[in-house]
């Protein structure tokens, strides 16, 4: 019951979401963001770490003979859900090629193939970073400790579900194998949903900054569906314009799978971009225009909320209480409430009453006594040799935050 009112409320989040508005802000984050180039950047990195990337999460089944039956299904249902059936099998074939020397490699040639995926999966955790405005990355041994998990348990677990997954249709073929394409549209859902479950997880956890697990879904599912008529338009767009082959002859599988890879970056950033902005496009029509010194003037609203939620006996608000009391997008947000936890003046609540709640801020200062010297330097003008004539002559330095609020 607990599962199916969650995903009520879900679908109801997923109806309010102004999907027009949102195609709209995607082209202008797809622009100012120039998402297009670091898709490019992200295929010139894949491209390089594909092979090492697949051989060692691929080592682990060579390393431990119980789970090579799982090999060969994991090869294919990677194949043939993430790569267009036109050039599947050709790629199926070159990455075997190169699984099957994983064992032959040493400690160090491993090594080195373990580093090259790890280039791929820091600079993916450097662009989600970026696209939620996040400036600090986890660190570096949580970083590694994660990637090392998904590269090692990932592919184990995901075989042994896919195996399990096939023996359970297999068994039931004939209560399935009775409606049409019964067992065809099994497998394709649970492929399906495979993907949007990998991409919410990736878009839970990479960036480090709370996501919501509804909202994670929302862009996960998004990606899962785009990859899916991306792979069917391109696959009818080879089929139909033989180009590449006529070109390229044998050679055309490589360019085909470049084409693909940036597809899927583009997918797989809008996605994430959507994932980000998801709590301003739930909030509507009523998020406010920047104005000038918009920095300096959210942050003073914000240590004026903080003040009325501690006069009012509340023990601090959310990010997100904040954004809906203040109308402000929480990406635009989140680097605000990071300047003041730097001076001193928020801090943040880690305590947790029930699952799901967020870290709540709380206003640390007293606005009676607090220079507001900080917030001007760091906002409005900074106080430097060539300011400081200014300073002096407007009195800053002895304007106190209460005289402002």
């Amino acid at each position: 019951m607990q599962y199916l009112e969650r995903l009520r409320g879900w679908l109801n989040e997923v109806a309010h979401v102004p999907w027009l508005h949102a195609i709209r802000t995607l082209r202008e984050r797809f622009r100012e963001d120039r998402l297009g180039l670091t898709a490019s950047s992200l295929t010139f990195t894949t491209t390089i770490a594909l092979v090492p990337f697949i051989t060692v999460a691929l080592a682990v089944f060579t390393a431990f003979p119980m789970f090579a039956k799982f090999q060969d299904v994991l090869q294919k249902w990677l194949i043939e859900s993430l790569v267009p059936d036109n050039i599947a099998r050709q790629v199926l074939g070159y990455l075997n090629q190169f699984a099957g020397k994983a064992s032959k490699l040493g400690v160090v040639g491993l090594a080195a193939l373990l580093g090259t995926a790890l280039a791929l999966v820091f600079t993916i955790d450097r662009t989600l970073n970026s696209i939620w405005r996040v400036r600090t990355s986890r660190p570096f041994a949580q970083r590694v400790m994660i990637y090392w998990a998904s590269i090692t348990l990932g592919p184990v677990l995901l075989a042994a579900s896919l195996s399990m997954t096939s023996y359970a249709v297999s068994f039931s073929k004939g209560l399935v194998g009775g409606m049409p394409g019964g067992v065809s549209l099994l497998l394709n859902l649970l492929q399906f949903l495979m993907v949007a479950a990998g991409m919410a997880a990736m878009f839970r956890f990479v960036p480090n900054t709370h996501v919501r697990w509804g909202h994670a879904w929302i862009g996960g599912v998004f990606v899962s569906a785009g990859m899916e008529l991306a792979k069917r338009g391109l696959a009818l767009y080879v089929s139909s314009v033989p180009t590449y082959s006529a070109v390229y002859g044998a050679f055309a599988t490589l360019p085909i799978l470049l084409v693909w890879i940036y597809v899927v970056w583009v997918i797989v950033l809008l996605g994430a971009a959507l994932t980000a902005y998801l709590p301003s496009l739930l909030a509507g029509g009523t998020l406010r225009r920047l104005p000038h010194g918009w920095r300096f003037q959210f942050s003073l609203e914000v240590v004026q909320q903080l003040e009325r939620a501690r006069a009012g006996g509340t023990k601090g608000l959310t990010l997100e209480q904040l954004c809906r009391a203040m109308h402000v997008d929480p990406l635009r947000l989140e680097p605000l409430m990071r300047t003041l936890t730097a001076f001193d003046w928020v801090g943040q609540l880690q305590e947790v009453l029930q699952p799901g709640d967020e870290a709540r801020y709380v206003l640390l200062v007293d606005p009676d006594t607090t220079p507001l010297e900080p917030l001007l330097s760091a906002w409005l003008v900074e106080r430097t040799e060539q300011t400081e004539k200014m300073w002096q002559i407007g009195r800053w330095p002895s304007v106190t935050l209460r005289e402002v609020l």
